[in-house]
């Protein structure tokens, strides 16, 4: 999934880049260690699977809203990429996901992906869906724009947004998730960490 960066108050930061990207990497990372063998190390992939997109509801919504926090305690324990699974986290995840209405981890996971791929695509300013081209095109200009940003940083920030764009993004599938997640936005951009403002 590609990573967004929103500018905070008009300036970007590598640490909101850095921030983006670890938030966005969450369901990859245990996506991985939920493939691989319990007993084996999880093989690199060259590339990741596609992204099951999934019709969201209010509930799903608000189940990942309300399971983030305990999430993200059990996700911060997790080690390096391709280190061999930890059954204990992987049972917390699961318990996790299951006390707040999900069938398993990999339900929540999956919620979280559409969110975050429906979420990337909102203006911050006008917090109306625009595509995540069109958003990071808009950052892209910010950020030329900046007269407070150092010209190191803003030539490594623009190489990330540039990158960034160069990664296809699949279309949002499912068009109502779209109006969900514009009604939980707020909500949603605090929670997640979008870095919208």
């Amino acid at each position: 999934m590609r990573a967004f960066v929103r500018p905070l108050a008009g300036a970007l930061s590598i640490a909101c880049l850095s921030a983006a990207i670890t938030i966005l990497s969450h369901g990859s990372v245990l996506a991985q260690a939920k493939q691989a063998p319990m007993n084996q190390m999880a093989a690199p992939q060259a590339a990741p699977p596609p992204m099951k997109q999934i019709a969201l509801t209010d509930k799903q919504i608000e189940g990942v809203i309300a399971a983030h926090k305990d999430i993200e305690a059990i996700l911060e324990k997790v080690p390096a990429q391709n280190a061999k699974p930890d059954p204990k986290i992987i049972a917390q995840l699961e318990a996790v996901a299951k006390k707040y209405g999900f069938a398993s981890y990999e339900e929540y996971a999956d919620v979280d992906e559409n969110i975050s791929l429906v979420l990337g695509g909102f203006d911050p300013a006008t917090k109306k869906y625009i595509g995540s081209d069109a958003v990071i095109k808009s950052q892209i200009a910010q950020v030329e724009a900046d007269k407070k940003m150092s010209a190191a940083e803003k030539k490594q920030v623009l190489a990330d947004l540039n990158a960034a764009l160069k990664v296809p993004e699949p279309p949002v599938e499912n068009n109502g998730n779209i109006d969900l997640v514009a009604k939980h936005y707020d909500k949603l951009v605090d929670l997640l960490g979008h870095d919208q403002q």
